[in-house]
């Protein structure tokens, strides 16, 4: 497998679970600060998140698989 089918965006990520309705309110909440990733505060909308990182967004935490 490549790593580029064993990496999502976090935007993407965000998007896919329904966390979010738009790619332009993903960016938003994650360059707002309001997104977590295993804990901490993540900024980075292109973050590569991989299978079991923990995503915590409005109340929800979510773990990342696919």
């Amino acid at each position: 497998m490549t790593d580029s089918q064993d990496t999502i965006d976090l935007q993407d990520f965000l998007k896919l679970r329904g966390l979010v309705e738009t790619g332009g309110e993903a960016k938003f909440r994650v360059q707002g600060g309001e997104v977590r990733l295993n804990g901490e505060i993540e900024t980075r909308r292109r973050k590569k998140l991989r299978r079991g990182d923990i995503v915590e967004y409005a109340g929800h935490r979510v773990k990342v698989d696919w």
